[in-house]
């Protein structure tokens, strides 16, 4: 299974959005600092996922939701705004 991960930024209220095979590994190396794009923002706490069959539809969908006007709608379904 894959897997598109919801992140939110406990420093600055910032959501992230990923996608991975394994959730709970893939958070804490977020949290650990060992992603480069998220190791200012830490710490994270996870938010949700949504599940899929290929990683292929995993992107598909990480990629949709990383457009703006997406990622504002999930920012107001988490409390980030």
């Amino acid at each position: 299974m894959y897997y598109v991960y919801f992140l939110g930024s406990a420093k600055n209220g910032d959501l992230y959005i990923g996608s991975t095979e394994n959730v709970e590994r893939r958070v804490a190396l977020h949290n650990l600092g060992k992603v480069r794009s998220t190791q200012y923002y830490r710490p994270w706490k996870f938010l949700g996922c949504e599940e899929f069959l290929t990683r292929g539809e995993a992107m598909k969908r990480e990629k949709f939701l990383k457009n703006h006007q997406q990622k504002e709608i999930l920012k107001k379904r988490y409390h980030l705004l």
